[in-house]
């Protein structure tokens, strides 16, 4: 750590300590060639993946939007605030894993499936719907059939 005063590259942690909260460190540092000292700070600095938009655009990742347009498929459905919730830290768990600087909005639209897939069969076909822009009522069965394809032998009993 340089030192702020002289410029100096050696300096040594006299003290270190840890934020109520836990989630930074406070360090009291003294400069080894002109003996002042000073405080930093550290804390994590989490970077989330910018989205790259079809268009090419590329903007930030916003959970606030995602969480927007999981609630709107999600709507007049059986399925808690604290379910959708734990869904979007999940996507963006999987996000902040996956270390790339940038992901297709595409692949952003893939983990909201997969979650809603999860969540609730009727607000996964409302997002499928709307994100994979359907042209006509085959391309909207034909993801309706995927989805039974899939979940046959997780709880269909036949009945």
């Amino acid at each position: 750590m340089k030192c702020p005063f002289c410029s100096c590259p050696d300096t040594q942690v006299v003290d270190s300590r840890v934020s109520e909260e836990g989630d930074t460190i406070r360090r009291r540092r003294r400069c080894t060639d002109c003996d002042r000292r000073f405080t930093t700070y550290e804390r994590v600095d989490l970077m989330m993946p910018a989205v790259v938009k079809r268009n090419g655009a590329r903007v930030d990742f916003d959970p606030a939007k995602l969480r927007a347009s999981m609630a709107l498929a999600l709507r007049k459905r059986p399925v808690s605030a604290t379910a959708l919730d734990a869904a979007v830290a999940r996507i963006q768990e999987r996000l902040l894993t996956s270390g790339k600087r940038e992901v297709p909005s595409g692949y952003v639209g893939e983990l909201v499936m997969e979650a809603l897939r999860e969540l609730d069969q009727v607000a996964y076909v409302r997002f499928a719907s709307v994100y994979r822009s359907f042209e006509n009522i085959h391309e909207f069965v034909q993801t309706i059939d995927e989805f039974q394809t899939a979940n046959d032998g997780d709880d269909h009993d036949g009945a």
